[in-house]
């Protein structure tokens, strides 16, 4: 029964797509984040995202991000990011909502992650104003 059970397991993990080791990418939007890491973050995005900052909705290619989003945060300096919800339950495919706290005001955001070619890469980024 134990052979049984290893040649299963061996099978499972041989077929089944593996999220690759590492940090949790959420956590680590997060601390980037809470940092102003922002070169940094930008090492994590897909060739293209989708960026959405307030009103103003876009598609860009990972540099100009980074661009739009150090502008942001230039503007509004990071104080505290809370992680509000999270997904995880498909293994190719990470979520989450924030609060981020600036120096002006409070944001929901939230963050999409898909695994590509073996690492998890951000396709698409909303920062909002956070509705009482």
């Amino acid at each position: 029964m134990t052979k049984l059970l290893c040649l299963f397991l061996l099978f499972v993990s041989i077929i089944s797509p593996a999220a690759p080791p590492g940090d949790d990418p959420i956590v680590t939007t997060a601390g980037l984040i809470k940092k102003m890491s922002l070169h940094e973050f930008a090492k994590m995005f897909a060739s293209s995202i989708d960026l959405t900052i307030l009103d103003k909705e876009d598609v860009y290619s990972a540099a100009q991000a980074e661009i739009v989003l150090t502008e942001f945060f230039k503007s509004n300096p990071v104080k505290s990011v809370t992680v509000l919800h999270r997904v995880t339950s498909n293994p190719n495919i990470r979520f989450a909502v924030f609060t981020i706290v600036t120096s002006n005001g409070t944001y929901r955001t939230s963050v999409s992650i898909n695994l590509t070619d073996g690492k998890f890469l951000v396709n698409e980024l909303r920062i909002e104003t956070e509705k009482d």
